[in-house]
């Protein structure tokens, strides 16, 4: 999320107080994105503590752990959004996709500590939803790489969409069970996507 942009899960305040408080929304993100991407197990004291604010202060704005978690996952696919923008995905779409995968796997894998910390406090729905402008940016892709050719076109279209969010979750959990590392991951999806798709 851009500085000074605030998320809809935080109460918004009026007249001279507004800076101050989104000043502290700001920190509060900040600080929480970093720890919940960081381990497991956070807490909101730690959150609060970490960004120089009272515990009141932070409930002040997030009333509750699942409305910071929220805000949390919506800045943090915000960012996620506007990088995966920044890819070049001209040329050939088999090539394209493995740029992005490759690319942003560093923001992959940062949502997936963020998305442990948060799961039992958001639902799949709700998570599924969020990733949707991402998704329609990975549709759009695929279905150009159908029409010329790169793709195989016998699937449905939703259903290759779907395949690369479940193996995108996959690979971050077997990376969470210690079957794969952050490392090997980006080439093992890429290669396993790769090779689903191909016609």
């Amino acid at each position: 999320m851009a500085e000074g942009k605030t998320t809809a899960s935080a109460r918004q305040p009026a007249g001279p107080r507004r800076a101050d408080a989104q000043r502290n929304i700001d920190k509060i993100l900040t600080a929480g994105l970093k720890l919940y991407s960081s381990r497991p197990g956070v807490s909101v004291a730690e959150v609060a503590q970490a960004a120089g604010v009272g515990r009141v202060t932070l409930y002040g704005h997030f009333p509750s752990r699942t409305e910071l978690a929220k805000a949390l996952m919506t800045r943090a696919f915000e960012e996620t959004e506007a990088a995966w923008a920044s890819v070049e995905t001209d040329g050939p779409a088999d090539e394209a996709l493995d740029r992005l995968l490759r690319e942003q796997w560093y923001l992959m894998e940062r949502n997936r500590n963020l998305r442990d910390n948060v799961v039992g406090d958001l639902s799949p729905q709700w998570l599924r939803q969020r990733h949707d402008p991402i998704l329609r940016r990975v549709e759009e892709l695929i279905s150009r790489g159908r029409e010329d050719g790169a793709f195989r076109a016998d699937l449905p279209l939703s259903w290759m969409v779907t395949a690369l969010y479940s193996l995108v979750h996959a690979a971050a959990d077997e990376i969470s069970e210690g079957r794969l590392t952050a490392d090997e991951a980006p080439g093992v999806l890429s290669a396993s996507l790769q090779s689903m798709y191909r016609p």
